[in-house]
């Protein structure tokens, strides 16, 4: 994993994707203990800028609303499933 992009140069797919890929290997089992931990840690750490990332398209989106229109209704996605980007 040396010669993996920084994460705040990726970005939210190529991140999404790199997070599935990093779920997937965990998964199978087949990492070695010191792998594992290193690829748990950048999955924790690509989490942390997807959802940071989330969070400040849902604010930007609320700005635009409210700009345009008082009575819209706006979607907690909070709950939302994640979307995977997988083959890709």
């Amino acid at each position: 994993m040396a010669d993996t992009k920084p994460i705040d140069e990726m970005t939210f797919k190529e991140a999404s994707v790199e997070l599935e890929q990093i779920v997937r290997a965990l998964e199978s089992g087949e990492l070695e203990l010191e792998e594992s931990l290193e690829r748990y840690g950048r999955g924790v750490e690509l989490l942390k800028s997807l959802r940071e990332r989330l969070s400040t398209a849902e604010q930007k989106v609320r700005v635009l609303l409210d700009a345009t229109d008082e009575d819209a209704p706006v979607t907690d996605t909070a709950a939302a499933p994640s979307t995977a980007y997988l083959d890709e």
